[in-house]
């Protein structure tokens, strides 16, 4: 057998075996074109508000008050963490948790004052920490001054609740009175306003009598030259 014969023979073998390991990969990379677009969507919808309605829901929220309560959320995750937190933690049911989160600024120091609340005034069903926290621009400082209170002091927990809540509206009430200087630009001329401050009476004065008119004096006539 000559020589081209036996390579043309290792040429066709060469090239049957490219093809019969070329179809497996051509096999592999079709599933995986098919696979990876879906997995990429699903997973870009695992975001914030995925995980919000799941844990809500989880929590015993209704699935329409959970897609309301989550979609107009600004920190979704936030939302859901105040409701489990205090559905976890205390008596509070987290349908009754989640208008108070809803409502708060941050619901995640709304549900830390919540639980440190129920804690120290031992109540089974604490609804008024609920509404006392959601009450307070300052829920971790109304907090920290429920649980303070209450370790030194025997008094009753509705007391000082309301010993508390008066304090933190004092205390926002203060910082808002005392307001930064205004600064003013430069090259721009100031404005100043001063307050006015009371004078002395104003004595009237007496009237002015009217002076008599000026008489004219005669006019000087002049002598005539060379006369005595």
């Amino acid at each position: 057998m000559s020589n081209k014969a036996v390579n043309r023979g290792k040429n066709k073998q060469a090239s049957s075996t490219s093809r019969i390991l070329t179809i497996p990969v051509l096999a592999i990379a079709g599933c995986l074109a098919t696979i990876l677009p879906n997995t990429a969507i699903a997973a870009s919808y695992n975001n914030d508000y995925s995980v919000c309605a799941g844990r809500l829901v989880r929590a015993g929220v209704t699935a329409e008050a959970a897609s309301q309560g989550c979609a107009t959320a600004l920190r979704p995750r936030d939302l859901a963490a105040c409701v489990v937190k205090i559905d976890k933690e205390t008596q509070i049911a987290a349908t009754d948790a989640l208008s108070s989160c809803e409502r708060a600024r941050r619901p995640e120091e709304l549900a830390t004052c919540v639980v440190g609340v129920s804690s120290s005034t031992q109540e089974a069903i604490n609804p008024a920490a609920l509404d006392y926290c959601g009450r307070s621009l300052l829920p971790v400082r109304f907090g920290q001054c429920v649980v303070g209170l209450r370790s030194q002091v025997d008094i009753p927990p509705t007391q000082v609740l309301d010993t508390c809540i008066s304090a933190s509206d004092s205390v926002i009430g203060a910082s808002s009175l005392s307001t930064p200087p205004t600064l003013i630009p430069t090259g721009s001329s100031p404005s100043i306003e001063t307050t006015p401050f009371p004078t002395q009476p104003i004595v009237p004065t007496q009237p002015v009598v009217p002076t008599q008119p000026v008489i004219p004096t005669q006019p000087v006539v002049p002598t005539q030259p060379g006369t005595n």
